[in-house]
Parts: structure tokens; sequence; C-alpha cells
């Protein structure tokens, strides 16, 4: 639920008028929407004309193992979205004790890359192909060499180069391929349009021109030709909105799919839809160059905004852009908190067996915290979290994994703590190009999502693996559904100054500027400097897990 933060000293007056205030912003039409379709919850967020989280809905879901391929239901999609939206509403009227009808602005996000792909009558070919899938890396090698640019294994373009590989006979029906956020915006809006945020995980952008890169488009057209197919990516890719653009208005149609009851107003103007890399750089303002941002949950990514482009190519290092265009490299690693979630199930079950009946966020709290007591390097405790595949460490696949020698500190403490460097170790690998190879100076990386709702424990320990200092914002538990709902604001902004409405005149600010002044002008966020004997620990603990891959690599082989 929604917290209504009260003001040190604040008494029922002042919180009632604070109710009031937020009751006729919603009655009004005055709050923007963000949704995010995240790997394991979908999660709305309702913010005022301050930008605060005035409410919030959750949809918790999973995605399944299908003949060897990670996707999810498209009606797990919908029965998400709605059920997100209806608890947000649900709360509005408990909160403020309003319906929610009209909006002023509104936006999705979801999981970047993956392959959607549909023909002329709009049916999906095949099922959803999710970022998690590593099975495009022939695919993945031979863009990269025909374009001399990174293209990852999550790319939707390698998702559809590794289908005219294996011969599919869905390719020759292709009409339109696109992202999950770009799918749903899609349907709620009638417009095939994309943020340059997630269309930079499609293919590559040109950043001077917001549009996928002309030249290597034209390589990729080519090599669809030279197998027989006529498919033009420009074509079948969906259009790039950079944020503040014009991607449309949700439609009748559009507003029942969300809100089956009828009371949410179709015409509100929807920004682009937007990737959860992107959404992470705005909730936690870093789109301007030299910022960064750490994203930790299912996945771990971390993003660097960039001055210039790199010296070379790195497989390791993605290039996307901000939501407003700007490049940024970024190191992604499939697996964050998947394995470390299972654990703290295990002990639940334990708990349970013992008559105990602890709550889940206390649970977490305390075993998170106990990590912190342990040895430095973990005591001799190893841990690989790989659920799925990792690349940055070249595995297709994983297996979860815990080792120890005989003589190892086995205690829970460290073995929390092994599960938690887990979480980080292929991120320092990819990180480590950037600070070591590239020479990028950052003052700080800015941490948001899952891993670092336990106060002061995720926080410490990543600056420890990275060697930055960390800084946490009060909002970093709200994560890429309320940067979805600035970016929505935003686009608010944008749309009435286009038609000369609203307090503003003229064009509306560059995003980061916007940010800055009206969105983290009062969140500067708890700055943490990494401590010497950490940093030293997770060095050696670096080296274990570096050597030992090979463990890794036959529990792959051998445990099928």
């Amino acid at each position: 639920m929604a917290d209504i933060e009260k003001a040190p000293g604040a008494g029922a007056g002042a919180q009632a008028d604070k109710t009031a205030r937020i009751a006729a912003e919603i009655r009004d039409g005055r709050a923007s929407l963000g949704i995010e379709l995240g790997s394991t919850r979908i999660k709305a967020v309702l913010i005022g004309e301050d930008h605060a989280p005035i409410a919030a809905g959750n949809f918790d879901w999973e995605n399944q193992l299908v003949d060897g391929l990670w996707t999810y239901s498209l009606d797990d999609v919908w029965a998400g979205l709605r059920q997100s939206y209806a608890a947000l509403a649900g709360e509005v009227g408990d909160l403020y004790g309003v319906a929610l009808k009209k909006l002023r602005g509104f936006g999705v996000s979801g999981m970047m890359h993956g392959y959607l792909a549909f023909d002329e009558k709009d049916e999906l070919l095949v099922p959803f192909r999710t970022w998690r899938n590593t099975n495009t890396e022939k695919a993945a090698a031979a863009l990269t060499e025909l374009l001399g640019f990174n293209i990852p294994i999550r790319w939707s373009a390698s998702h559809l180069y590794q289908a005219v590989l294996n011969g599919e006979p869905h390719v020759g029906r292709i009409a339109f391929v696109t992202t999950l956020a770009g799918y749903v915006h899609w349907k709620l809006t009638g417009r095939k349009a994309l943020g340059v945020g997630d269309a930079s995980g499609m293919f590559p952008i040109d950043s001077a021109a917001n549009d996928y890169d002309g030249p290597m488009a034209d390589k990729y057209d080519e090599l669809m030709r030279s197998h027989g197919y006529s498919l033009k990516l420009r074509e079948i890719f969906p259009e790039v909105v950079i944020a503040g653009g014009d991607a449309g208005t949700l439609t009748e149609a559009g507003a029942r799919m969300l809100d089956p009851s009828g009371a949410l107003e179709c015409g509100v103007p929807v920004c682009p839809p937007e990737g959860d890399g992107p959404t992470g750089m705005t909730a936690t303002n870093s789109v301007a160059p030299l910022t960064g941002n750490v994203s930790a949950g299912t996945s771990i990514f971390a993003m660097a905004v960039l001055e210039k482009a790199l010296s070379r190519v790195y497989p390791e290092i993605d290039m996307i852009t901000t939501p407003d265009g700007r490049p940024v490299a970024m190191a992604h690693c499939n697996n964050c908190t998947s394995d470390l979630d299972a654990w703290i199930r295990l002990f639940a079950e334990v708990n349970a067996l013992f008559g105990a009946d602890a709550d889940k966020s206390a649970m977490y709290a305390a075993l998170y915290n106990r990590a912190l007591e342990g040895d430095s390097d973990c005591g001799g405790i190893l841990t690989y979290n790989y659920v799925s595949g990792e690349p940055v460490t070249g595995f297709e696949f994983g297996r979860p994994l815990f080792a120890r020698t005989p003589d190892a500190r086995f205690t829970l403490a460290n073995f929390m703590r092994s599960l938690l460097l887990s979480t980080m170790a292929a991120l320092k690998i990819g990180m480590d190009i950037l600070f070591e190879k590239e020479h990028i100076k950052l003052a700080q990386l800015t941490g948001h999502g899952g891993l670092f709702k336990t106060k002061g424990v995720g926080q410490r320990l990543m600056a420890a693996a990275l060697n930055v200092p960390i800084s946490v914002m009060e909002s970093a538990g709200e994560g890429g559904a309320w940067g979805m709902a600035i970016l929505a604001a935003y686009g608010a902004a944008a749309a009435e100054s286009r038609c000369g409405a609203g307090a503003g005149s003229g064009a509306v600010e560059p995003l980061p500027e916007y940010l800055d002044k009206k969105v983290f002008k009062d969140d500067a966020g708890t700055r943490l400097e990494p401590d010497a004997e950490d940093v030293r620990g997770f060095l050696r603990y670096m080296d274990r897990y570096i050597k030992g891959l090979p463990i890794e690599k036959a529990a792959v082989e051998n445990l099928n």
C-alpha cells in the first residue's frame, strides 16, 4: 500500500489537508500513471503533481520454460495489467475516497529485449521469447561481426536472425516485431511506437537522429535478402519516439482492456513505451552524461551515460540509450536475486516446520543484515546464482550451485553474504571493463530495485563490489513503475506544451533539467562509500569465483 507520508510534527489537520489535496488532483485528472511489467511483478504506480507516489497496485507472475524457451503467456500479460490497475484503483478509493477516472498522463514499460512477432492479421506467430533466453548466440555473434557493434543475445535483432538461421517457417509471415512494452502500448493506443531507450535494445540507435542506425539497418536488410527474405527492419520494427514525443493516446478499446469496469476515460496522452533500463535511469535521476545507476532484481545491470563512444566493441557491454537518446554503456547480467529468493523461501519452510510464521519482509531484513556479520570474503564459501545462462561469463545455460571447502567457515552469516555477493559477481566483471579499460570515472552510482530495499545491506556490498560510492534514494523500492510514471508526467507536460495548454508555455525543458528541478530537487539520496576491508574481501571472493567457473561448467554439462 502506498504511504501518505506525514511531515515531521504534522498533526491530523495537516494530514487531512494533504489527503484532500491529493484527492482533488485525482478527481481533476492531474495524476499520472506508470505500469511496469517486470520479471516477477507487474506494478502500477500513480503519482501526483509533485511526482511522489500516491497509490500502487501489484500482480505477481513468473516466466515459464516451454519447449526450452522462457516465455510469458499474453493472457497473463492482460490479467496482470488489469489486476494491478484494479488494485491501484481500489487503493485510490480507500485512501482518498474518490474514483480514478481521468489521468493527466500514462505510460507502460517492460522487460527490455525479447521477441514478439505478429503477422498481417496481428496474430502472434510464436510464443513471446523473453530476454532470458540464451539460444541466440550464433545470431548475435554473426550480427556483431557484420555491424561492428555489440549485438547481445537478448536483443530482438538477434532473436529474429536466429529464427532465420533455425529455418523457422513463421519468419516469412512476419509483419511486425516488437518488445513487451511496445506490444502493450500498441494494443492500448493503436500506435506501433517504442521509446528510444527500449528501441535501443532491439537494434542499434543513431543518437544524432534518435532512430535506428541507417547504414546498419541496410546491412541487416541485405543479410535478410541473402537468406531469401524481403523483410526490412525499419518497416517491421516499431517507430522510435524520444521522451516527450507524441506516441498516441489511450483509445476507448484500450481503456476497456485495462479497466473493464468502464470507469477509466480514454483520450489521455500515452508517452513512448520504455524498457526497464531507461525507467531505472529515470527513477534514479541518471540520464545526464557521467551519471549512472545499478538496477538489481531478477536480473542485474549497471549503466553509465557517456560523453563519447567507447574505444572498441566489448561483447560484455551493451550500448543502449537514455529515454531522450543519449548513449549509455550497460553491463547486464541475467541472474541476480532468483536463487537468493529461493533460499529465503527454503528458510521460510524451516520456520513453518517449527510453527513460526515470520513476516516475509522481516525475514529478508534479518537474513540480509546477518550477511554483514560474515567474513568479508565469505569464509571460503562460493555460490553461483545461475538460474539461467550468464553471457558475461560465457554460459548459455545455468545451474544454481553452492560449494565450500571442508575448512570453510560455514556459518549463516557467511552463507548469506555469499548469496548476496554472487548477485554482484558477474556484474563486476562487466563494469571493470568500463572502469579499467575505458577509464570511465563516475562520482557514484545510484542503486534501485529489490536488492536495495533492506537499508544499508545491498548498498554496502555493491559499493564494495564495484569500489564506487553507492547512493540510494528514498524512492529506491518504487523502481521502474515510478520511473515510468515520471516519464508519463513528462510526456503529458510536453503534450500540453504542444497544444499551448497547461501551466507552462513553449517546449518542455530537456529531461535531465526536468528531473533535477521538478522531481529530485529534495531527494539527493543516502550515499555510502566503499569500506576498504569489504573491497579487499570481495576481491578475494572474486578470485575464488573466477577460478571456480569450471565447477559451474561441469554442473551445466552433467546436471540435466
